[in-house]
């Protein structure tokens, strides 16, 4: 039996499953951080006015999202005695701190409780519409497969937590299943929104650009009408826009062209972002002066080898854009440390792929039985369970004084 078929759960059932599938991955990842709030953790974290899971939940960059929900951002960069930009909350976006802060003001709750609850409901929200995205694809088995993978993914904790990975997928989800669904207005006015969220313009817009030359080269057999042009075209401003919206808001409220910049390089020790370099220094680092390079350009190979041979042809020409354009993107932009099981999140097409479910559906070697399917995502699901304990032990878990961020 085919993993790919389109039928089966429709509607309400359909939700009701991914629902049940994602809040079994959440208790699994409730119970790990509990056994870390109550057991394990250094008790310096804990302010004692909250219950200790929401002081776990509120660590790392929870601590950052906090001083922006309760008081803002400052109006001046703080600059260290040598002259060197210091880390400052320009670096953190602002849709999540300012939703916890709505949700904050409604209830009275404090940040390490509201900023918990935004993050696990749009981790649901993100869930359903990743899934509904998926189903579109490559069929309800492999879109509920997929879901389990996202959802008990080894940094699936930051899911449930004050960090902005639930939002992040949710946006995500959506414009990558409005231009799909070719909801041009939709789709730039949440591409926007995502600017305001997290920086993934730049691979964003070149999904954006995909999916408009994919419209038009489609124009003779379905003619595209004037308002669709501009449709199209505003999506793709949109997400040019999206890449400097943020950048300018902090110019303009800091009086400093170079504010965020300077600001992101704060994480560097002040050195300036030279594309690549922080990737190859890391890989160097961490692998070794020649075995690093060569690990990594053969990671690089063999995400290509998976996105672009027929196994993920049912995925469709923008999911596997994304596939590749947003590796691309951590690797030139980014500093790869701890941090980097999170920024993966984002490829959760991905796991279409590793469930040998990405196959075009009229294609025959897509076919596998169930039992098959089902095997590979128990083996994947369990290896993935059993990472996720390592990972809050050794990387969400603070051990002082100071401690490798997640």
């Amino acid at each position: 039996m085919s993993t790919q078929s389109r039928r089966g759960l429709i509607g309400i059932p359909f939700v009701a499953a991914v629902l049940a599938i994602y809040t079994a991955m959440r208790l699994f990842s409730t119970a790990v951080l509990v056994w870390i709030a109550t057991s394990q953790q250094d008790p310096s974290i804990f302010t004692g006015r909250n219950p200790r899971y929401f002081d776990v939940a509120a660590q790392w960059d929870g601590q950052w999202y906090q001083r922006i929900a309760v008081n803002g951002y400052p109006d001046r960069l703080p600059i260290g005695e040598s002259g060197q930009v210091l880390q400052n909350e320009w670096a953190f976006y602002p849709v999540f701190p300012y939703l916890a802060r709505w949700v904050m003001t409604l209830t009275g709750w404090p940040f390490a409780v509201a900023g918990t609850v935004v993050a696990t409901v749009l981790g649901y929200a993100a869930a359903v519409v990743i899934a509904g995205m998926l189903r579109e694809r490559v069929g309800v088995g492999a879109s509920l497969g997929a879901v389990a993978l996202l959802a008990g993914f080894p940094a699936a904790p930051v899911l449930q937590v004050a960090y902005t990975e639930s939002l992040a997928l949710l946006l995500l989800g959506s414009v990558l299943w409005a231009l799909l669904r070719r909801k041009w207005v939709l789709a730039g006015a949440l591409a926007l929104l995502t600017g305001l969220a997290r920086p993934v313009a730049l691979p964003l817009g070149l999904v954006a650009l995909v999916a408009v030359l994919r419209r038009w080269r489609e124009r003779h057999e379905a003619p595209v009408s004037r308002a669709e042009w501009a449709a199209m075209v505003a999506t793709l401003a949109s997400c040019a826009v999206s890449g400097l919206l943020w950048p300018m808001i902090v110019w303009w409220r800091t009086g400093n062209s170079a504010a965020y910049p300077l600001t992101m390089s704060a994480w560097r020790r002040g050195e300036p972002l030279e594309p690549f370099k922080p990737t190859l220094e890391v890989a160097q680092l961490v692998l070794g002066e020649t075995r690093g390079p060569v690990l990594v350009a053969l990671a690089i190979g063999l995400l290509c080898l998976a996105v672009l041979g027929p196994w993920a042809a049912g995925l469709g020409a923008e999911l596997r854009v994304w596939l590749l354009g947003y590796p691309l993107y951590l690797l030139a932009a980014l500093e790869p440390w701890t941090s980097i099981y999170r920024y993966l999140m984002l490829l959760f097409p991905l796991f279409v792929i590793v469930l040998g479910a990405g196959w075009a559906p009229q294609d025959p070697r897509g076919v596998q039985p169930r039992w098959v399917f089902t095997l590979r995502l128990l083996v994947v699901v369990l290896l993935f369970l059993g990472w996720q304990v390592w990972w809050t032990w050794e990387l969400f878990m603070f051990v002082p004084p100071t401690d490798n961020p997640p």
